[in-house]
């Protein structure tokens, strides 16, 4: 399996070995105007999934009421680790109603709120090292907009405990969060089957 290999003259000189650089944990930010942000952090989080790790996903943008396609795949996956042990726990959340945390109804939560509260939540389980894999999907638009606060969740992030890997989606990531992450991949659009009027369809957008 092919592992990759630095490019000349930039192996830091950090005093690392090779598999203890290997093995630090990974910030990634998927960003860009283009289709497949979330769809390659989802990626990711089948193959973190695979190697037994406990994967959280969050959702800060999508309604609650929305049922994509890889949500129903990974609750399917955290069924099959409860019950056979493959693979890793799963757990997977939703802004508004869909946070287990908090009773209130979407349709009596202001987003911003939401929003707080949902990266409040996922900062207490970084620090207790809940899970090994977070996907914080659509979470740039929070700081865009300024509901989270983008130093706090840099701080965070780049203090967590242990071997945490994280990777954010959405468009307009701050240039904090992408001075401070590992992986950085900008999405650009080149084509697009909207642009000749045509809708999103099962398999392809859900």
């Amino acid at each position: 399996m092919p592992q990759g290999v630095p490019a000349p003259g930039t192996v830091p000189q950090d005093g690392l070995t090779t598999r203890q650089r290997r093995n630090l944990p990974v910030l990634a930010v998927h960003t860009g105007p283009g289709k497949g942000k979330s769809t390659a952090a989802f990626g990711m989080a089948l193959r973190a999934w695979n190697q037994g790790f406990d994967v959280g996903v969050f959702q800060f943008v999508k309604s609650a009421k929305w049922k994509v396609g890889e949500e129903a795949a990974f609750r399917t996956l955290g069924e099959l680790h409860e019950s056979t042990g493959v693979g890793g726990a799963v757990e997977w959340h939703k802004m508004g109603e869909g946070w287990s945390w908090t009773r209130k109804k979407g349709s009596d939560v202001d987003h911003a709120e939401a929003a707080a509260e949902g990266w409040q939540e996922i900062a207490r389980r970084i620090e207790q090292q809940s899970h090994r894999f977070y996907v914080l999907d659509e979470f740039t638009y929070p700081l865009k907009w300024g509901w989270v606060d983008v130093a706090e969740v840099v701080d965070v992030l780049t203090h967590r405990p242990g071997n945490q890997h994280v990777v954010i989606t959405g468009r307009d990531a701050p240039r904090e969060l992408i001075e401070a992450a590992d992986l950085v991949t900008e999405m650009a659009k080149v084509k697009h089957p909207m642009d000749a009027g045509r809708k999103g369809q099962r398999g392809i957008e859900w």
